[in-house]
Order: C-alpha cells, then sequence, then structure tokens
C-alpha cells in the first residue's frame, strides 16, 4: 500500500466531516466560524477581515508549492467570479496560505496573479495563520517527504462569507463553477 494514501485518507476524511458539521445559511450560528484574520495581502500591506466589509468573500486556504486541489479550486473561484459578471464585483476571492514559511507575500504576489479577476493572497507569521486557521476551522499541517522537503496536508473549503463578515456557506472540493455560480448569485440579489 502507498504510504501517501493512509494520511490523504485521513485528511480527507476530515474535510468530511467538517463539510457535514457546517450549518448552511446566514446566520453562521453554531458552526464556530468566526471568519477573523490579521495577515498580511500579496502587496505587503497589513489587512484584517473588517478591510473587505461591504463585500462577500469567496476564501481558500492552501500554499503555492500545491499540485492539485490548490489550483484547481483557486481557478474554481476566478471562473465564478467572472461568471457573475458585473455582480462578481461586489466578490472578493481570497487565498489564505497555510505556508507561510515559502509563501512570503512577494511569492503569493506572483502566485495568485495566475488566476484572475481579483484574488488577494494573504500571508502572516506562522502564529497569524494559525489564529486566522481557526477562525475558519481549517485543518492543516506539514507532511515531510522522502526528499528531505514537505508539503502541507490542509482541507479545501471554499468559504462564503457574506458582507457583515458572517460565515454563509462553504462548498467541498470540486464543486462545479455552475453551482457556486447559482449559490451566489442567490446570495447577490
Amino acid at each position: 500500500m502507498d504510504k501517501r494514501v493512509v494520511p490523504l485518507a485521513g485528511v480527507v476524511v476530515l474535510v468530511v466531516l467538517l463539510f457535514a458539521s457546517l450549518a448552511w445559511g446566514p446566520s453562521g450560528r453554531g458552526v464556530g466560524i468566526n471568519s477573523r484574520f490579521s495577515l498580511v495581502d500579496d502587496s505587503g500591506h497589513a489587512v484584517s477581515d473588517t478591510d473587505f466589509r461591504g463585500r462577500f468573500l469567496l476564501v481558500f486556504f492552501g500554499y503555492t508549492h500545491c499540485p492539485d486541489v490548490c489550483p484547481t479550486e483557486l481557478q474554481t473561484m476566478a471562473d465564478a467570479v467572472q461568471r457573475l459578471g458585473a455582480a462578481g464585483a461586489s466578490v472578493q476571492p481570497i487565498f489564505i496560505t497555510v505556508d507561510p514559511e515559502r509563501d512570503t507575500s512577494a511569492v503569493l504576489h506572483d502566485y495568485v496573479a495566475l488566476f484572475p479577476p481579483r484574488l488577494v493572497g494573504l500571508t502572516g507569521s506562522p502564529e497569524q495563520i494559525a489564529a486566522a486557521a481557526r477562525s475558519y476551522r481549517v485543518f492543516y499541517r506539514r507532511a515531510p517527504s522522502a526528499d528531505g522537503g514537505y508539503s502541507m496536508d490542509h482541507s479545501g473549503l471554499i468559504y462564503v462569507i457574506g458582507p457583515d463578515g458572517r460565515f454563509w456557506t462553504a462548498f467541498a472540493p470540486s464543486t462545479s463553477v455552475d453551482s457556486i455560480v447559482a449559490t451566489l448569485r442567490r446570495r447577490l440579489q
């Protein structure tokens, strides 16, 4: 058996359990997601969740060295915002790294440029990232590789935060662009 299958299966189980525990709806009551963060954007400026009030947020936690889930979900977010047309102007996509050691503001700046429109990359100290992850109930951990490097195991939900800063809903990995657009169109009305 491939030794990578066991940790990956554990991550999948955690993601499924987290997703199953999320309450759907605008109240966010009882889910424990408070969507707070105080980080640094990909231009090197300090930002917090309050800087984005008045807009819907699509928030994804990942890392720039991620070979599969991160680029796929970030492209899904970008496609959804583009397909919303003019209504997409009120949606801010955000990528928060779980690998602040490698994902500096400069690295994030180059990476998020690959996923238009308007994707903002956020990083910070390991403590700031841990606080943001706790706020969203995000699982992540460093996974050493045989070559001496490492990857990051992490949950893969796309969170939707309302203009008031409250959690609305989350999309599981591989949710279609059509489903995300339909949900956002209902919220944007």
